[in-house]
This record gives C-alpha cells, structure tokens and sequence, in this order.
C-alpha cells in the first residue's frame, strides 16, 4: 500500500511484554463468478513462548463455507513487521535463515506449511493431515481504499484514542475496498481470478470482545465502487465495559463514517439469521439489512483461554443498504448475496437491541 494509503496501526504491536497478548489479521477475496468468498484469518498468541496458549494459527472459511485450521506452534517461526503492514508465519522448512519476507516463488518451492501476507500479497499452504484436505494460494493485491477519503491521509478505525491502552481489542480496517488477482486452490478445485473485490483489517490485545457482530461487503452487485463494514460490540474499557458501534462506507472515493462522537446508531441483531443496523447523523442516513438462510460455519478467536470457537460466520450473506441525505435524497442503493455476516461471543440467548 502506497504510504498515503497506509493505515494507522498497520504494523505489529507487540511490544515483548509477557502480559496476555494477542494479534490477528483478516484478509478476504469475493469471487462473484462463482459466487463464493474465501476469508484468511492469521493469528499469533503470546509470543513471548512458553506461556499456555503461545503459538499461531492460520484459518480459512473457504467455499460454501467450509472450515480448514492448522496450527504453527512455534512463535520463533512467526514474523511482523512494526512499521508496515508485513508478517508470515513458517512451518515445515528446510532453510536456516531467520523468518522473513520471502520472494513468491521461493516461498513456494522451500516452504511446506505457511503462510506470508503484506499490502500487496497473500500467499500459503496449509493442509488439515487428518483428512489431507488442503489450501494453496497466492494473489497480488491492489489496494484503493484504506479507512477514510481516498486521497487523504488515512484515520484509524477507533480514532485517536486508540493509540493508547484505553480500549481493548484494538481494531483496524486496514483496506476496506482493493482487488485481488491469483489463484486459490482449494482442495483440488483451482480458482483464478483477475481485479477480484479484496478486503484486509486486523485486530489485537488480550482477546475478542465480550459479544458482537461484524457486516461487511465490497461485493456489491448495482456499484463496484461501493465498500461498507460495519459493527457493534461490548469492549473493555480500563476494565469496565461499553457497548459501542460504528459503520464505515466508502463509495466513489468518499468516505461516510457513522460514530457515537457524530451519529446515532441503532441496531437489532437475531441471535442468527437477520442482522439490521441504521445510522443517522446531521447529514446523512445510513441503513444496512443482513439476512442468511445458511447455517455458516463457527471459527476460532483469541480469548482469554487462546483460541475458541467463540464466532460464527457466513461469507454468503444478503445484503441491503441504502444511504441518503438527511433531507431524504438517495445517493445509493444497493444489494448483494456475498456478504460477511458474523455473531459472536456470548450469550446470543435473545435479539440484541440496542
């Protein structure tokens, strides 16, 4: 990513302390052709070693949401970059230099499980050996939008107090709207893309919120130029908690940010299956419907207790919004049947109303 793309927190935060800490990356690619969305999910715990749940996993939804994990127990095969977005983790290798950014193709040839991923690239191999079902990819990103207008600096997705330890997890978009182009070979079955809709952010701290859920879709069917992400929380904050909420979208360049400092933000989220969110500001009017009839696939998050199967997810989800002025002029309207649509944390015993 270009620096004026760059977004704040891009690089690794870790700062060797051996206090409960946490880092994880999304990566996503939205296949409209053949209607599916794979989702990278990297993670590092504790890599200071030696502590309960130190180690590091790799993790894809992939097609018709199924589930593939492997585990890389050893951190000191783990590698990040502070300054920028850059981090890989290496298993079966038989090279003796350090971890580091390797070229794709070498990557390819010397190691046997892994994964590396910065701004422009995502490439691995993991492979489930109880069953020898397997994902190889590699893909070039392009990334157009970060978090904000896309030709202005960047902002951080929590805003400025996020540079402290106020908030925990921290979170960062760090590309809401790019293309992808490469392949995913998912168990034998090979897909080739070419400017596919792309999606990145990250998280870290000491584990998930206590409950939320997570909307996002730049894989719009009447607008390319059309990103949108959008959640709602119960976080930490100096120990106590809050619930919080914030929508982003991006459209044609501009950047339409809904958050408690300048919005009124509502929602009503099934326990599964309907998701409906509205924001509403001096300006604009913001309102975003999810549905699912798939029963989506649970994945792992960083806890208190490591990773659990504490979220679940669908990458097929339908999607409606539609934003318009204050005075009630529509600027867009739009539908889509690739959406991300996520619960997680506990308990969704009730709709969540808030």
């Amino acid at each position: 990513m270009e620096n004026s793309r760059q977004t704040p927190h891009s690089g690794y935060h870790w700062n060797g302390s051996d206090q409960r800490f946490f880092e994880g990356w999304y990566y996503r690619v939205t296949l409209p052709q053949w209607g599916q969305t794979f989702g990278f999910m990297y993670s590092i715990d504790d890599p200071i070693g030696n502590q309960p749940h130190s180690g590091g996993a790799a993790q894809i939804l992939g097609a018709n949401n199924q589930y593939l994990c492997r585990t890389f127990p050893n951190i000191r095969n783990f590698w990040a970059n502070r300054n920028k977005l850059e981090l890989g983790h290496w298993g079966k290798t038989q090279l003796s230099l350090k971890p580091q950014l390797l070229d794709p193709v070498i990557f390819e040839q010397q190691i046997k499980q892994g994964y590396q991923a910065t701004d422009t690239l995502n490439q691995g191999y993991i492979c489930d050996k109880r069953n020898n079902f397997y994902c190889r990819w590699q893909y070039k990103i392009n990334p157009i939008d970060g978090w904000g207008n896309r030709d202005l600096p960047q902002k951080a997705t929590a805003g400025w107090l996020s540079y402290l330890p106020i908030f925990d997890p921290g979170w960062q978009v760090l590309m809401a709207q790019g293309t992808a182009t490469g392949y995913i070979d998912w168990n034998g079955e090979k897909y080739e893309f070419i400017d596919a809709p792309a999606y990145s952010e990250k998280n870290w701290g000491r584990s998930f919120p206590q409950k939320w859920f997570w909307i996002n879709c730049n894989s719009f069917i009447e607008e390319y130029d059309l990103a949108l992400t959008a959640v709602g929380g119960i976080r930490d904050v100096f120990g106590l908690t809050e619930s919080v909420g914030l929508i982003g979208l991006h459209y044609q360049g501009k950047f339409y940010e809904f958050e408690r400092g300048n919005s009124k933000l509502s929602w009503q989220v099934e326990p599964w299956g309907q998701w409906e969110m509205q924001g509403k500001n001096q300006d604009f009017i913001i309102t975003i419907i999810g549905t699912t009839e798939e029963s989506g696939n649970y994945v792992r998050v960083p806890t208190a207790e490591g990773l659990q199967f504490r979220c679940r997810d669908t990458m097929q989800g339908n999607i409606t919004l539609e934003l318009s002025q204050s005075q009630g002029n529509l600027i867009v309207k739009a539908t889509s049947f690739l959406g991300g649509l996520e619960i997680g944390g506990a308990p969704w015993e009730s709709v969540w109303i808030n």
